[in-house]
């Protein structure tokens, strides 16, 4: 019913009349303790009325201006009043017109259009969000779950929309040949973007303009996520900031994430760190550099380099790897329970055994492969200074089997494409670069540093373990036509409430690295193998 309801705009009001069922009221029906005493909560699924209704009264209200009747509409009346007051005092959105979508179950689509205005300046806006309706704590009553996100699509939870000179002047990002990048040649790169304006916009000579911007709260700021403009109402002067984006390569990248919205993949030139290409299918949130994710058996190139220095595994002498494994409580197995009996190191890592690597927990102090993590890869230290947010890795120090389990990349351990392809990195080159988007000349800041590198008879047998996988083992498949001085693993890492586990491959081809991850690609060889294999093989 909602779908096929009308929005009316009212002349000189600051706010549309929603014409939905003939009006609505926006009274709170909030009970005082002694009303409700008597009376049971309602529970069980919701109605379509009243998800309907709920959705009306919401709507009609915000449209007409009464804050207070939408928030009371919600289940959260404080945040929703102070983020709809802000929406017209901060945003200065005015006029606005909501027309609700077709309900599905009790998720109502909307569709808003409305006008932003600033001194003289006025410009239409439009865009689409959802709502979804819930049973309130305690008296069980239909409300709308309120979450920033109503209000528009790219806030988050304390975030706050604002109209505005522009904090930051705007950036005109080049590659590393000197012509534009943009989101529209490549729509991976939205985020990316909004980072280089975030850290650059005010060295790099512009002036700001007037613009409608998501700025954010605690929250997003924690995860690094940068302010977004949402509508430019008048341009500003932008500055130029050089990257290290290789054209050819960005296209590449761009195209083997094409229609596979959860997969992300990094290319990085291994002696130096520069960062040649960042794609994600899904361009909401820069999963390559921000993601963080446990990365399964693309963890043991770290711990397999460990193991080799701590002379608890060597390339050609026997290693076990047996079906099942005990630690800490926990019994940990290999994919389809399989064994390798009487073979070498080589072998299990080719092959990805899991028991092989959790066979050698009772020889480790807890620390041990957070230290590896740290003082070879330049993981897990927060310090990278690349151009734009990033997270830079954790390796937590677990005891137990989570300490097990970190080994095979589960447990507490976090990457993300970045991190994984500059592992790999440091494996062709021999030591850790920190991967950069921005010359370090730009700025002047500080580059993450590793405090030492591994001994020339461990990075011997750890590119020939990786090499002996792309030619031998897991990654042989993927990597088929990657010609030259080559290495891979393959892993993938099971998550809670996934059927299919993430798949993930790290892999270098001369003084190219990369790695590649899609979520809930099943195994890493099939799914993200691919991808990186694809950008490696056709690379010059």
């Amino acid at each position: 019913m909602i779908g096929s309801v009308a929005a009316v705009v009212v002349a000189g009001a600051g706010f549309g009349a929603y014409a939905m069922y003939g009006g609505a009221g926006a009274e709170d029906t909030a009970r005082t303790t002694s009303a409700a005493a008597g009376k049971k909560a309602k529970s069980g699924p919701l109605t379509a009325t009243e998800v309907t209704s709920t959705a009306q009264r919401f709507l009609t209200a915000w449209q007409q201006g009464d804050v207070a009747g939408a928030a009371a509409a919600t289940d959260d009346t404080e945040a929703a009043k102070a983020l709809l007051t802000g929406y017209t005092e901060d945003a200065r959105v005015r006029d606005v017109t909501l027309t609700a979508g077709t309900p599905a179950a009790e998720k109502v689509p909307f569709a808003v259009k409305a006008t932003v205005t600033h001194g003289t300046t006025a410009k239409p806006l439009a865009y689409d969000s959802a709502l979804t309706v819930v049973r309130r704590a305690g008296d069980g009553e239909p409300r709308v779950d309120w979450h920033a996100s109503v209000v528009h699509p790219e806030l988050r939870d304390g975030d706050r929309l604002v109209t505005g000179e522009a904090g930051t002047p705007p950036v005109k990002a080049l590659d590393r040949n000197g012509a534009e990048v943009t989101a529209a040649k490549y729509p991976s790169l939205g985020t990316v973007l909004d980072g280089l304006r975030e850290k650059y916009g005010k060295k790099a000579g512009g002036t700001p303009g007037i613009e409608l911007r998501a700025v954010r709260g605690k929250e997003s700021k924690a995860a690094k996520t940068s302010d977004k403009t949402l509508l430019e109402l008048s341009e500003g002067t932008p500055g130029t900031v050089k990257t290290t984006l290789d054209p050819a390569l960005q296209a590449a990248a761009e195209k083997q994430v094409a229609g596979k919205a959860r997969a992300s993949v990094v290319l990085l030139r291994a002696s130096t760190g520069e960062i040649l290409a960042v794609a994600n299918g899904g361009h909401g949130f820069n999963t390559a550099f921000q993601g963080s994710l446990a990365p399964g058996s693309t963890m043991k190139v770290i711990t397999a380099s460990m193991l080799i220095e701590k002379d608890l595994a060597s390339m050609d002498e026997k290693h076990p790897c047996p079906k099942f494994f005990g630690y800490g409580g926990w019994k940990f197995q290999n994919d389809d329970k399989f064994e390798i009996k009487d073979g070498t190191f080589k072998a299990s890592f080719a092959r990805s055994c899991n028991t092989a690597f959790i066979s050698q927990a009772p020889e480790l102090e807890n620390d041990d492969l957070t230290r590896q993590a740290k003082e070879v890869f330049g993981l897990s230290m927060n310090n990278w200074s690349v151009g734009v947010p990033t997270f830079d890795g954790s390796v937590p120090v677990q005891s137990a089997a989570p300490m097990a389990a970190s080994l095979i990349g589960q447990g507490g351990v976090r990457m993300n494409p970045l991190n994984m392809a500059s592992v790999s990195a440091t494996v062709k080159s021999g030591g850790f670069h920190q991967p950069y988007l921005v010359a370090r000349s730009v700025d002047g800041r500080e580059f993450a540093t590793a405090s030492r590198t591994m001994s020339a008879s461990t990075l011997a047998q750890l590119r020939e373990l990786m090499s002996y996988t792309a030619a031998y083992g897991t990654a042989a498949e993927a990597m088929a036509g990657v010609s030259g001085d080559a290495g891979a693993k393959t892993g993938s890492a099971e998550v809670d409430g996934q059927e299919q586990p993430n798949g993930w491959f790290t892999a270098y081809r001369g003084d190219l690295a990369a790695a590649g991850v899609v979520q809930q690609g099943g195994h890493g060889s099939e799914s993200a193998g691919p991808i990186v294999a694809a950008l490696l093989r056709n690379a010059g």
